[in-house]
């Protein structure tokens, strides 16, 4: 691993290395009045942007995928689409398998810093390299305009009290980040008549902390955000300040305002094979939960995936042995009648299952299993290629069922297709 070849730390490499960021990180505890997160937008490139979120388990797919068909990936990110360590379960699991998986590679965390402190020994320990905290004042009055809100723990807090939390644990953070031999970066917005003069005494703090560089981002106009009406700073004010900041700390001047899903070279956008893939993984079931080693299947004779739910008198459940898709046994589903209480008792039959494949199914049991925790997959073919595709995590697009009536006859539920 050459920490060097992180292209947002070190401006030589930025057109020789690339990085992927993952966005499994929804969630977000504090409100920046120049932000609205928006997903499934590829017309926007800048932060809290992304075209789907994924889970820990999803995002090692689309790694796979990335890394076989991006060259020159240097560095695995999380950087939102919100905070990741409001989603911080989801974070470290994602960053453990990362690391388990690809051990040469760079990580790299991208937060606000508010929620990061309890996880950054953890982060050494799994040698995540590089963390980005986002920090736009020291000065608590003028950080207040700067927020909507502050979430800490369960309590939602206003600005003025909020934001002294929010300054006190950055500063904790970026300590221990560094004590832990963490390379540091700090992001700062440059927002014109809010903290514009307030940048120097800025990056005179960050020097004392020994932050290895600090990122002066221009303020980027967001429609719909409450800072929606300010104009984007001038050209000569981003120069003057950082000009001024670099008399203190290093400056990094080729920063590209990455999206939440960013891959490959700064600068460069999203093709729209990575974006259908990360949308494509977004849709992956997961066979992950060793108390639910299961899979049910509604089929009329075996092969098919062609049963309504509400028709099946019995499941076909399989798992795995050996390592090899297995049929496991059949099970008889409840009687028809009952109401609500046929899907519940059903759900307790499958608790060991973590999805349900079908060809249809009503509202009533998709409720009620699906808030069990059972994923309902409605699909048309094969049951080996469907197991095939749901316990390796590969696309199962082809096989998702469409409209049954497209043909304009009624459907009679053979399950092998139209005649």
């Amino acid at each position: 691993m050459d920490l060097s070849n992180h292209p947002c730390f070190n401006a030589e490499m930025r057109s020789r290395y690339g990085r992927v960021h993952l966005p499994i990180a929804p969630r977000c505890n504090i409100q920046c009045k120049y932000c609205d997160r928006k997903y499934d937008c590829v017309n926007e490139s800048r932060p809290g942007v992304t075209s789907a979120v994924l889970t820990p388990k999803q995002a090692m797919t689309y790694l796979d995928f990335v890394f076989k068909n991006v060259k020159n990936i240097s560095v695995v990110g999380i950087a939102g689409p919100g905070d990741p360590f409001a989603n911080p379960k989801e974070t470290m699991e994602t960053l453990r398998l990362v690391r388990e998986k690809y051990p040469e590679i760079i990580l790299c965390v991208a937060t606000n810093g508010l929620g990061a402190g309890p996880y950054i020994d953890e982060l050494a320990k799994i040698n995540v390299s590089h963390v980005t905290i986002t920090l736009n004042a020291i000065d608590p009055e003028i950080g207040a305009e700067i927020y909507s809100f502050i979430r800490y723990g369960k309590r939602v807090l206003n600005p003025k009290a909020g934001v002294k939390i929010l300054l006190e644990k950055q500063l904790e953070a970026i300590a221990m980040l560094k004590e832990r031999g963490i390379t540091t970066k700090v992001n700062t917005i440059i927002i014109p008549g809010i903290n514009e003069d307030h940048i120097e005494a800025i990056a005179e703090k960050m020097s004392e902390l020994k932050v290895d560089i600090l990122n002066c981002v221009p303020f980027y106009q967001t429609k719909g955000s409450a800072f929606g009406h300010l104009k984007e700073p001038s050209r000569e004010l981003i120069s003057n300040i950082r000009k001024k900041a670099s008399e203190y700390i290093p400056q990094m001047y080729h920063c590209g305002r990455c999206r939440a899903d960013a891959v490959g070279i700064l600068g460069e956008e999203n093709n729209n094979e990575i974006i259908e893939k990360l949308k494509e993984c977004s849709r992956l079931p997961e066979i992950c939960d060793k108390k639910r080693p299961h899979v049910a299947v509604a089929s009329l004779e075996g092969a098919l995936v062609n049963q309504k739910l509400g028709k099946a008198k019995e499941l076909l459940i399989y798992g795995k042995k050996d390592g090899k898709i297995t049929f496991i046994e059949s099970r008889k589903t409840p009687e028809p009648g009952g109401g609500l209480k046929r899907w519940e008792e059903l759900a307790e039959l499958i608790s060991d299952c973590r999805a349900l494949l079908v060809s249809g199914i009503g509202d009533n049991p998709r409720r009620v299993l699906s808030g069990k925790g059972i994923d309902i997959l409605e699909l048309d073919g094969l049951i080996e290629d469907a197991l095939e595709a749901v316990f390796k995590g590969h696309s199962i697009n082809y096989m998702i069922r469409r409209d049954i009536e497209a043909c304009n006859r009624p459907c009679v539920s053979t399950g092998m297709g139209c005649m």
